[in-house]
């Protein structure tokens, strides 16, 4: 059998670590400092409330607990692996409860994005293509392209490592040690600026420092036709 592409594809990954109640610590540990500065990228990239926004691998919502008190009621949607882990996110995190449908919560293993509207206008995926293989990012991009046309622009992180290091363990900036054939996966950041291109994105590395090392990528849909 091979091994999992990531831990959170571990067999009872997910019912072990709630069952301990370790809803925060699974989602990469740094709550609060984490949380704060996804919240302040997208108050600075011009987020407003009106806007509907989906929250990719939102995981317990971290970034959601902060970001539904802004959004008007309703604005936010949430994906994940699992849906429990959602879930406990929403009874644990969510003060007001009324500002979100616990049916906005939606579990996803394989960016279908199943039941979510085509009137999302901003997404981010934070520390979820750092946890898997370059094809699972064009996957991803390219579903993120044809399921939502409203789209003003998708961002997300990886880890990258200079071609002369790539084939080896590389300890990122922030200290982790990523890895060209296991999670937590890193790339070159060529081929990841020629897979946006491909699914039909403009691609741009934005310079905010980020928890682990990992870098911030804002991608804008192309004018197609």
């Amino acid at each position: 059998m091979s091994d999992p592409i990531s831990p959170y594809h571990k067999p009872g990954f997910y019912d072990e670590a709630l069952a301990k109640g370790r809803h925060r610590d699974i989602v990469g540990g740094r709550w609060e400092e984490t949380g704060l500065i996804q919240m302040q990228i997208l108050l600075n990239a011009g987020l407003e409330p009106h806007h509907q926004f989906l929250d990719i691998g939102a995981g317990s919502l971290r970034l959601g607990c902060r970001l539904v008190p802004y959004l008007l009621p309703n604005h936010y949607w949430a994906t994940d692996l699992s849906g429990a882990l959602l879930r406990r996110g929403y009874e644990m995190e969510l003060a007001d409860k009324t500002r979100l449908s616990p049916d906005h919560l939606i579990e996803d293993a394989n960016f279908a994005f199943p039941a979510l509207p085509d009137t999302i206008t901003h997404a981010m995926a934070f520390a979820v293509f750092t946890h898997l293989p370059l094809a699972h990012l064009a996957h991803g991009l390219a579903r993120i392209r044809a399921a939502f046309r409203a789209l003003d622009w998708v961002m997300f992180t990886v880890f990258v490592a200079p071609d002369d290091q790539f084939d080896q363990p590389f300890r990122q900036p922030d200290g982790v040690v990523t890895h060209p054939g296991r999670a937590p996966w890193h790339h070159r950041l060529g081929d990841v600026l020629r897979t946006a291109q491909a699914a039909g994105f403009h691609p741009e590395t934005l310079p905010t420092e980020l928890p682990r090392g990992q870098l911030l990528i804002r991608a804008t849909p192309t004018i197609s036709g």
